[in-house]
């Protein structure tokens, strides 16, 4: 009895993965998590960091100005 319950939940599983792979808002959305992982792994460029530094320098300089 249970294994039977176990082989229809397993089922229902693999339909509801095959309906998803043919759902377009599914399959927009792995895209998107696919280009999202990938800017991930992308390197922050030297030119940011370095603009980020200076926000951060600035912000100091006004922080000690306010006191």
């Amino acid at each position: 009895m249970a294994t039977q319950q176990n082989e229809e939940r397993d089922q229902q599983r693999l339909d509801v993965r095959a309906s998803d792979i043919l759902d377009p808002n599914n399959q927009i959305g792995v895209k998107l998590r696919s280009l999202y992982a990938a800017a991930q792994d992308e390197a922050i460029p030297d030119r940011f960091l370095d603009l980020l530094e200076k926000l951060d320098q600035a912000e100091m300089a006004s922080a000690k100005l306010a006191e």
